[in-house]
């Protein structure tokens, strides 16, 4: 394999380090009710594109290493907002079970002493 050095006068991309924090924080986020991991996935997300988008226009000005870097905390956001987006359905689904299980006790006649 060639050894990649930078070129002269290349840069790194401005987000690659951040989307990559955020799409990590994204997956470990879903612990957190899964809001924390909706949120950091989607800003994630966001900059990584903005990254790609920039990347695409003039390649030669940055890195691939940072490239390669943003493209991670792309995969991690969009693994962190699947697995938040799962896990709050989730939440959503046994909320509603459990709200039509309870509104289909016989709560006049519990309340009356007929059980």
């Amino acid at each position: 394999m060639e050894n990649q050095t930078p070129m002269e006068g290349q840069r790194s991309l401005p987000n690659s380090v951040a989307s990559l924090v955020l799409g990590i924080v994204a997956i470990l986020g879903t612990c957190l009710y899964g809001v924390v991991g909706l949120i950091c996935g989607i800003i994630g997300l966001v900059l990584a594109n903005k990254d790609k988008k920039m990347y695409a226009e003039t390649p030669e000005e940055y890195t691939e290493s940072s490239y390669k870097l943003s493209k991670a905390g792309r995969i991690c956001s969009i693994i962190g907002l699947v697995l938040s987006a799962i896990y709050i359905i989730s939440i959503l689904v046994i909320l509603v079970i459990f709200g039509a299980t309870a509104a289909s006790l016989p709560w006049e006649e519990m309340s009356n002493g007929g059980y």
